[in-house]
Protein backbone atom coordinates (compact mmCIF):
# COMPACT_ATOMS: atom_id res chain seq x y z
CA UNK A 1 0.00 0.00 0.00
CA UNK A 2 1.14 3.39 -0.98
CA UNK A 3 1.51 6.25 1.67
CA UNK A 4 -1.03 7.94 -0.72
CA UNK A 5 -3.73 4.84 -0.16
CA UNK A 6 -3.08 4.89 3.72
CA UNK A 7 -4.13 8.92 3.33
CA UNK A 8 -7.21 8.21 1.52
CA UNK A 9 -8.13 5.36 3.92
CA UNK A 10 -7.54 7.28 7.07
CA UNK A 11 -9.39 10.54 5.75
CA UNK A 12 -12.70 8.11 4.38
CA UNK A 13 -12.71 7.13 8.49
CA UNK A 14 -12.44 10.33 9.81
CA UNK A 15 -14.75 11.72 8.01
CA UNK A 16 -17.11 8.60 8.49
CA UNK A 17 -17.06 9.56 12.69
CA UNK A 18 -17.75 13.10 11.53
CA UNK A 19 -14.31 14.31 12.98
CA UNK A 20 -12.66 17.49 12.05
CA UNK A 21 -9.18 17.62 11.35
CA UNK A 22 -7.93 19.04 14.05
CA UNK A 23 -10.15 16.99 16.30
CA UNK A 24 -8.32 13.75 15.23
CA UNK A 25 -4.92 15.55 15.42
CA UNK A 26 -5.34 16.82 18.92
CA UNK A 27 -6.34 13.28 20.13
CA UNK A 28 -3.54 11.37 18.14
CA UNK A 29 -1.42 13.52 19.41
CA UNK A 30 -0.16 15.11 16.26
CA UNK A 31 -0.32 19.13 14.02
CA UNK A 32 -3.30 19.24 11.96
CA UNK A 33 -0.49 20.11 9.58
CA UNK A 34 0.77 16.52 9.86
CA UNK A 35 -2.87 14.77 9.58
CA UNK A 36 -3.54 17.02 6.80
CA UNK A 37 -0.77 16.57 4.79
CA UNK A 38 -0.80 12.61 5.86
CA UNK A 39 -5.09 12.03 4.38
CA UNK A 40 -3.35 14.00 1.06
CA UNK A 41 -0.79 12.03 0.30
CA UNK A 42 2.04 14.65 0.71
CA UNK A 43 3.64 13.75 4.03
CA UNK A 44 7.68 13.45 3.10
CA UNK A 45 8.40 11.08 6.31
CA UNK A 46 6.29 10.34 9.15
CA UNK A 47 6.94 7.72 11.83
CA UNK A 48 5.10 4.71 12.21
CA UNK A 49 3.74 5.54 15.76
CA UNK A 50 1.96 8.35 14.48
CA UNK A 51 0.76 6.25 11.86
CA UNK A 52 -0.31 3.84 14.67
CA UNK A 53 -1.94 6.99 16.71
CA UNK A 54 -3.82 8.12 14.34
CA UNK A 55 -5.41 4.56 13.21
CA UNK A 56 -6.13 3.76 16.59
CA UNK A 57 -8.23 6.98 17.59
CA UNK A 58 -10.10 6.00 14.66
CA UNK A 59 -10.54 2.46 15.68
CA UNK A 60 -8.33 1.07 13.11
CA UNK A 61 -6.07 -1.88 13.42
CA UNK A 62 -2.75 -1.95 10.82
CA UNK A 63 -1.88 -5.25 9.75
CA UNK A 64 1.28 -7.08 7.86
CA UNK A 65 0.26 -9.83 5.61
CA UNK A 66 1.99 -12.02 3.38
CA UNK A 67 1.77 -10.38 0.26
CA UNK A 68 0.93 -12.34 -2.81
CA UNK A 69 2.19 -10.28 -5.61
CA UNK A 70 -0.18 -8.30 -7.40
CA UNK A 71 -1.22 -8.86 -10.60
CA UNK A 72 -1.96 -4.90 -11.20
CA UNK A 73 0.73 -3.32 -13.22
CA UNK A 74 2.58 -0.86 -11.49
CA UNK A 75 1.88 2.54 -13.76
CA UNK A 76 3.62 5.21 -11.44
CA UNK A 77 6.74 2.71 -11.78
CA UNK A 78 6.27 2.36 -15.38
CA UNK A 79 5.15 6.14 -15.94
CA UNK A 80 8.88 6.74 -14.40
CA UNK A 81 10.37 4.52 -16.34
CA UNK A 82 9.01 6.07 -19.50
CA UNK A 83 9.63 9.59 -18.29
CA UNK A 84 13.25 8.87 -17.77
CA UNK A 85 14.03 6.77 -20.63
CA UNK A 86 16.54 9.03 -22.65
CA UNK A 87 17.25 11.52 -19.62
CA UNK A 88 20.19 12.23 -17.76
CA UNK A 89 18.12 11.75 -14.29
CA UNK A 90 15.14 10.03 -13.39
CA UNK A 91 12.05 10.80 -12.50
CA UNK A 92 11.57 9.51 -9.10
CA UNK A 93 7.76 7.89 -8.23
CA UNK A 94 7.49 10.50 -5.15
CA UNK A 95 8.25 13.01 -7.51
CA UNK A 96 5.52 11.94 -9.78
CA UNK A 97 2.79 11.25 -7.08
CA UNK A 98 3.35 14.44 -5.60
CA UNK A 99 2.97 16.14 -9.13
CA UNK A 100 0.02 14.48 -9.85
CA UNK A 101 -1.72 15.38 -6.05
CA UNK A 102 -0.67 18.94 -6.31
CA UNK A 103 -0.51 20.06 -10.08
CA UNK A 104 3.12 21.80 -9.64
CA UNK A 105 5.71 20.19 -11.75
CA UNK A 106 9.08 19.39 -9.81
CA UNK A 107 11.97 21.12 -9.82
CA UNK A 108 13.92 19.95 -13.06
CA UNK A 109 11.60 17.72 -14.02
CA UNK A 110 9.70 19.51 -16.58
CA UNK A 111 11.50 17.71 -19.26
CA UNK A 112 10.30 14.29 -18.31
CA UNK A 113 6.34 15.17 -17.83
CA UNK A 114 6.41 16.33 -21.14
CA UNK A 115 8.07 13.45 -22.48
CA UNK A 116 5.46 11.43 -20.30
CA UNK A 117 2.58 13.28 -21.49
CA UNK A 118 3.38 13.59 -25.13
CA UNK A 119 5.14 10.01 -26.06
CA UNK A 120 3.62 7.82 -23.48
CA UNK A 121 0.90 5.08 -25.08
CA UNK A 122 -2.45 6.19 -23.97
CA UNK A 123 -2.72 2.90 -22.09
CA UNK A 124 -0.14 3.61 -19.72
CA UNK A 125 -1.49 7.08 -19.04
CA UNK A 126 -5.07 5.84 -18.53
CA UNK A 127 -3.70 3.21 -15.94
CA UNK A 128 -1.76 5.98 -14.57
CA UNK A 129 -4.68 8.18 -14.36
CA UNK A 130 -6.77 4.97 -12.85
CA UNK A 131 -4.03 4.72 -9.71
CA UNK A 132 -3.96 8.84 -9.08
CA UNK A 133 -7.64 8.45 -8.90
CA UNK A 134 -7.41 6.38 -5.65
CA UNK A 135 -5.77 8.89 -3.97
CA UNK A 136 -7.49 12.42 -5.54
CA UNK A 137 -10.86 13.31 -6.65
CA UNK A 138 -11.58 12.64 -10.19
CA UNK A 139 -12.12 16.91 -10.50
CA UNK A 140 -9.19 17.77 -8.72
CA UNK A 141 -6.82 15.05 -10.64
CA UNK A 142 -8.18 16.37 -13.87
CA UNK A 143 -7.55 20.40 -13.02
CA UNK A 144 -3.76 18.96 -11.46
CA UNK A 145 -3.64 16.77 -14.84
CA UNK A 146 -4.46 20.20 -16.82
CA UNK A 147 -1.84 22.35 -15.07
CA UNK A 148 0.47 19.95 -15.06
CA UNK A 149 -0.01 19.38 -19.29
CA UNK A 150 -0.20 23.38 -19.32
CA UNK A 151 2.68 24.18 -17.49
CA UNK A 152 5.25 21.40 -19.21
CA UNK A 153 3.58 22.77 -22.44
CA UNK A 154 2.40 19.31 -23.52
CA UNK A 155 1.08 18.86 -26.79
CA UNK A 156 -1.66 15.99 -25.83
CA UNK A 157 -4.79 17.24 -24.43
CA UNK A 158 -5.41 15.04 -21.30
CA UNK A 159 -9.05 14.33 -21.99
CA UNK A 160 -7.52 11.96 -24.65
CA UNK A 161 -6.01 9.86 -22.21
CA UNK A 162 -7.60 10.72 -18.85
CA UNK A 163 -11.25 8.12 -18.04
CA UNK A 164 -13.66 9.39 -16.14
CA UNK A 165 -14.64 8.00 -13.04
Amino acid sequence: MRIEELGRELRRARLARELTQAQLARAAGISRETLNRLESGLVSDLGLRKVLAVADQLGLDLALEQGVRSRRPDYVRMACTTAGVSLRTPLREEELIRALLTGRVPTGKKVHLRTLFDDAPSPLLRGLADEAARWSSPGKLQRNLDRLAHAVESSRPTEQWLTTR
